[in-house]
Order: C-alpha cells, then structure tokens, then sequence
C-alpha cells in the first residue's frame, strides 16, 4: 500500500515496482496525513484489499521554511507539526487497533539527523522532528505488551529528489554547481558520498522485519558515518 499527497507519486511508485518484473499488488490511496478523515480512509482500504496491517512506515513530512527562530513564521511551525507530528500520530492512531486485534506489528518512524546534528535556520523542521522522538518513545513502551514494535530511522543526506532540488536552488543562489555543492556535502560523510533513498530505505524495511523482531524503540542512525551517536 503506498499513500501520499500527490497522486503522481503514486503511479511512479508503482512504476518503479513494475519495472523490476514484479506483480506485487499495489494499493494507491492519496492520502494528507494531516486530515484525519483521510488517515482513516487509508487504514479502511488496506485492510478491505489485504486483510491485515502488518507494517507502518511513516516518512510523510513538510520541509517548513529554512529562516532563523529570531524572525521565524511560527504560523509555519505550526503547519510543519501538522503533518510532522500531528499528521503522523494521526495516521499511527488508526493503525494501531488493526495491529492490535491482529496480535502485532511494527511502526517505524522515518526521523532525520537534524535532531542530532542541528543546521541553522532549519528550526521548524528540526523542532517538529525531536518533537516526534519523544513521541516514538513513549509509543514503543506503550505498544510493545501488545507486540507492536515502534522504532525510528535517523536519516542524513540521501540523494534523490528532495536533496537534488535543495542543491539546485542552493547552486542557483550561490553561482555554483550542484555537484560541487554534493562534493562538499560528501567531505563530511566518513562513507565518501551522500547515500541514495533507495539504500536509506532498506533500513525501516529491516526495522519492520522479523530479523528486527527484539529491536524496541531503537533509533537507528542512517547517515553514512557522519553522526555517530556516543
């Protein structure tokens, strides 16, 4: 099941599991986590086509505006917790008694290393995401007598659509390229380059696997090296 704002994301989803010959069956539900009203619509309809939820991954977010807190929009913080916090805690409200009248299941929360490597001028975002730490925290005590195993992934740089039109802009702005601007972001990745989404997503798969099945409010540091938690 793959859900999010932009049906065109949806299609390409798919596009890119036909691609690989499979014939999985793919649910396309757009979905705005930060209405209530669609979360529901999104449990309501994976369970009518498959039966069960087995797993969640929650990575929808909003960037928010990049300013400092000293003149920052704070109307935009609140809609960056919207989707960021609000959004998905309304999405895992609506799993959770499907997993739980299954006997168990696994969330993961898709994090990012801004909350343990603060950038300037990223304050709403890095705000709403430590916001979510603290509620995957208290999911994971919460949930686990009920088997469901509530996780994170913290996330760095991963190159795809997001970083590169980040870097565009950046370039445009700073009269450069986009691969000198990824060249300098890499120097500080002990792996020697920014990693792709496709290798960054292979970590909430095994989070929401059984060989993860002990792992229990983990927060797992997905960054090529360049945070490394003491």
């Amino acid at each position: 099941v793959v859900a999010a704002r932009t049906p065109a994301k949806l299609d390409d989803a798919e596009a890119a599991i036909r691609a690989r010959g499979l014939a999985t069956p793919v649910l396309k539900v757009p979905t705005d986590v930060a209405d209530a009203d669609q979360c529901r619509r999104l449990v309501d309809q994976a369970v009518a086509s498959f039966g069960r939820i087995d797993a969640l991954v929650n990575s929808a977010y909003v960037p928010g505006r990049f300013e400092p807190i000293e003149t920052a929009d704070l109307d935009d913080w609140r809609r960056t917790f919207d989707v960021n916090v609000f959004g998905t805690m309304q999405l895992t409200q609506a799993v959770i008694p499907v997993m739980k009248g299954q006997g168990g299941g696994a969330i993961v929360m898709i994090n990012s290393m801004v909350t343990r490597k603060p950038i300037p001028w990223q304050s709403g975002y890095a705000v709403s995401k430590s916001a979510l730490t603290t509620a995957t925290a208290l999911l994971a005590l919460e949930l686990a007598p009920h088997g469901i195993r509530v996780n994170s992934a913290y996330m760095g740089w991963m190159w795809g659509p997001a970083v590169e039109n980040y870097l565009r802009e950046a370039a445009e702005r700073q009269g450069t390229t986009i691969d000198a601007l990824a060249a300098e972001v890499a120097k500080n990745i002990p792996l020697g380059r920014i990693p792709d989404d496709a290798e960054c997503a292979k970590a909430a798969l095994f989070l929401v696997s059984d060989y993860a099945g002990a792992v229990i409010g983990a927060a797992l540091d997905v960054n090529g090296g360049e945070f490394l938690p003491r």
